[in-house]
């Protein structure tokens, strides 16, 4: 008895992990296909899907709302003050066609993108209080 309970064990979580593979794929293309769509090509990254969803969706927005000319600065400001709103301070965006950087940032809070021709260094680091 112990072998059928056994195998039907190994069968069940053979079926759950062939599901969760299907799920991980259809999730990786859902992400593909909206990079495509907002032309949006992921670097490097620490950072949930969520937010780094919310990265792009702003960027993509700020860009399209911006007449001929881009502006590195505002959308720097726009993309530092949307996720200093939504998820707390220091948040720091850098913003531009060709730059170095090396920083140290929090676990979870690190995103370098491209969208259309342009760079965007987006990081969150830990603030602590000074001691007197």
């Amino acid at each position: 008895m112990e072998v059928e309970g056994g195998s039907a064990e190994k069968e069940l979580e053979r079926r759950s992990n062939f599901l969760s593979s299907l799920i991980k794929k259809k999730k990786a293309t859902e992400q593909e296909e909206q990079h495509d769509r907002l032309n949006v090509r992921v670097r490097a990254s620490d950072m949930p899907i969520s937010l780094q969803n919310r990265a792009f969706s702003c960027a993509r927005d700020n860009l399209d709302s911006m007449s001929r000319k881009l502006d590195n600065k505002s959308l720097a400001l726009a993309l530092k003050k949307e996720f200093d709103t939504s998820y707390g301070p220091a948040w720091h965006c850098i913003v531009g066609t060709s730059f170095g950087s090396y920083v140290t940032h929090s676990v979870g809070g690190f995103v370098y993108f491209s969208i259309d021709n342009v760079h965007v260094l987006l990081f969150r680091t830990a603030v602590e209080p000074m001691d007197h």
